[in-house]
């Protein structure tokens, strides 16, 4: 492959909902321009797309594939992202380095949720979107049908710039409303429009002019005088709009069958802005400073990491988008965010899971770099004279959690390193070990994404893992004053142990935790205040009511006496526990609970539903909304009662529903509850000693 210049280079990431045929609207490109000699079949899992073992096994796309194409002396880099919501870091990833979106959405189901959730996030990223109608050669195939669910999800115009000849079985070609041209059959054959739609093309070609018009004052009062545009002028005109976020063009396609491929990959180098056409990327120095980044060879080198994957023949490969500058291999960078060099021994540029090797990387371009020690997902490669770091998109917090048991010895030591590489590979995975239920915890946005995780341990760093359900958090504290004294005594033949302590406990809202001596006349010892504190924070570490850490408490020590002897700081340390242990249970002990805020957006004919559900998990909604259709319902709901709600959820909206949560505070347990969580917890330490 040859090297591509900014201005010749296209990166286009293809989104939508599982099932809608990116992948194999990708194979029928890559077979129609040559690339592959046959197209590929997710049935026989020989796509270009779908290439690592777990992607055929389950039959679906499970991370962004790069899948470059060259066309009319242009590369278009296609970004074949997954579908599934589970794992929405991946398009989030992708459509960061890209310069538009193409959304495609099945002409037979129509758009789902995962469409909807996609396009949002090309809108918050500020990418021209363009919608693809695939599928149209399949049984019940409704072009207007869709056309029309789409533009409901949609906040800007839909304008169609082709139109399909038939539908279903009779589904031949489509008319290309910008060359006025119709493409047949998987050749894309041109040939003239049929005589029969042709009141239908000049009506969708006229909106299409107005709309190109409209972007621009001197094409509007051109088309206003002359009544028409240059093919030249539409262009231009349709394209500024596009990139505005005015509208979205609408193409028809049949993957499968490979209809409608031509005008596409022209619409792409048409219609799509080239890296350079984006206005200069905001980013900061090390120190802080903003600094302005231009998309151009001639700028200091930026290129941002927006992927990593473990290879277990190759090792690790780093995915890079050079923003600024030109990286060539046998080269030298700097990694200003773990302050290292790396060196850049070979670049390829990836199809799948095949790599050709190239010399440079213009500004704009993506490619590949195998072997880093230290650059993650995030990094920004660039030179130590001039130190970048380009802004990383925010990824949503995690939805669902599994606690992680390693198998063996071996396993063990390699759990922390392990659990670390596959969340440095994916921004929406994360693990972190918790103390107080004595679980290790990793963290996703669903059970198939952790699933996913697990399978990836085992397959290419030979981890093996156990999951459990995880444990919740909880608390204790107090909620009243209360006071209790305690003397440690212990005589044996050698020397004795003698302490006396007079505590009292009061509630704190602010902080977890203060010590205040209020001891006078010297009845003990200020010297061993340390020894008191430790033995104090060795039960809030461990707990007294059900064994969870405890929080919110001022312990004030304002009595007691010691012997001049036999008064040792071990034996003010072990009082200092007991009289603590009094104390806390007379002052109104309490389990507390994880509170999260969370959003959950449903089709409408779902809030009954969803509602009543939220109802049986203790929840306090705060607030409902409406928007095209969709109902949003923000409620507080505790952790307890959210563990498995990304299942659920999908159980109860066909898998139309979706939900974010993010911690919001702690809370009192209902008694009820607190009180079975604690026998609970007491049979478990039983069954521990068994």
């Amino acid at each position: 492959m040859r090297e591509y210049s900014t201005s010749a280079i296209r990166n286009v990431a293809l989104i939508s909902h599982s099932g809608a045929g990116k992948t194999i609207l990708v194979e029928a490109l890559l077979y129609h321009l040559g690339v592959t000699t046959r197209m590929g079949s997710i049935a026989e899992g020989n796509t270009v797309s779908d290439f690592e073992e777990e992607e055929v096994r389950r039959g679906v796309s499970l991370s962004t594939s790069v899948i470059p194409l060259e066309y009319k002396d242009h590369k278009i880099n296609l970004l074949d992202t997954p579908g599934s919501p589970d794992f929405i870091g991946e398009v989030i990833s992708a459509l960061w380095v890209a310069e538009a979106a193409a959304v495609l959405v099945d002409a037979v189901a129509g758009p789902a949720v995962g469409t909807e959730v996609t396009w949002s996030y090309a809108r918050k990223f500020h990418l021209p979107r363009m919608v693809i109608i695939n599928k149209m050669d399949r049984e019940g195939a409704q072009f207007q049908r869709r056309l029309e669910e789409m533009a409901d999800i949609s906040e800007i115009r839909l304008i169609p710039v082709q139109l399909p000849i038939g539908s279903g079985e009779d589904f031949r070609g489509v008319v290309d409303l910008f060359t006025m041209k119709a493409y047949l059959g998987p050749e894309n054959q041109e040939a003239e429009i049929p005589p029969e739609m042709m009141d239908q093309v000049e009506e969708a070609r006229m909106a299409l002019v107005e709309a190109a018009a409209e972007s621009d004052e001197e094409l509007m009062e051109k088309y206003f005088e002359e009544g028409d545009l240059t093919p030249e002028e539409i262009l231009q005109g349709f394209k500024a709009g596009m990139v505005e976020g005015s509208f979205a063009p609408v193409f028809v396609a049949a993957g499968e069958k490979r209809i409608g491929l031509v005008p596409l990959l022209d619409a792409f180098l048409n219609l799509v802005p080239h890296p350079g056409e984006k206005p200069p990327i905001k980013a900061q120095t090390p120190d802080g400073q903003e600094i302005e980044v231009p998309v151009t060879d001639d700028g200091p080198l930026a290129a941002y990491v927006w992927k990593t994957t473990a290879d277990p023949f190759v090792g690790k490969v780093t995915y890079l988008k050079v923003v600024s500058g030109v990286l060539e291999v046998d080269s030298r960078v700097w990694n200003p965010k773990k302050e290292a060099e790396e060196r850049i021994g070979n670049l390829y540029v990836q199809r799948g899971k095949e790599q050709i090797s190239i010399k440079r990387l213009h500004a704009g371009d993506i490619g590949t770099v195998p072997k880093l020690n230290v650059t993650a997902t995030g990094d920004t490669l660039c030179t130590k004279e001039k130190p970048i770091l380009l802004p990383v998109p925010e990824y949503p917090t995690a939805l669902y959690r599994v606690a992680v048991v390693p198998l063996s010895q071996s396993d063990s030591t390699k759990l922390g390193p392990t659990l670390t590489r596959l969340c440095e590979e994916d921004m929406t995975l994360s693990w972190y070990q918790d103390g107080s239920i004595n679980q290790t915890i990793l963290q996703g946005m669903g059970d198939q994404h952790i699933d996913v995780a697990i399978r990836k341990a085992k397959s290419k760093f030979q981890l093996n893992l156990r999951v459990e359900e995880p444990k919740v958090p909880y608390r204790e504290t107090i909620t009243k004053v209360g006071t209790a004294r305690y003397r440690h005594k212990k005589q044996t033949g050698g020397a004795g142990q003698f302490a006396e302590i007079h505590m009292r406990l009061e509630p704190l809202q602010d902080k977890e935790y203060e010590f205040v001596w209020e001891v006078f006349g010297g009845a003990i010892s200020s010297n061993f205040q340390p020894a008191i504190d430790k033995g104090v924070r060795s039960v809030m570490k461990e707990g007294v009511l059900a064994g969870y850490p405890i929080v919110n408490v001022k312990v004030a020590v304002f009595d007691g006496k010691e012997h001049p002897v036999d008064s040792k700081p071990i034996a003010f340390e072990i009082c200092a526990r007991e009289v603590f242990k009094m104390a806390f249970l007379e002052s109104g002990p309490v389990l507390l609970e994880p509170i999260y805020n969370v959003t959950i957006t449903v089709p409408e004919e779902n809030m009954g539903d969803v509602l009543g559900d939220l109802n049986t998990r203790r929840a306090k909604v705060m607030g409902m909304d409406s928007e095209k259709g969709r109902a949003i319902i923000r409620a507080q709901v505790p952790l307890a009662e959210m563990l498995r709600y990304v299942t659920d959820l999908r159980s109860l909206t066909g898998g139309r529903g979706v939900f974010e949560m993010e911690f919001s505070h702690y809370e009192q347990v209902p008694p009820h509850i607190q009180q079975q969580i604690i026998e609970a917890r007491k049979k478990e330490k039983e069954e521990a000693k068994k």
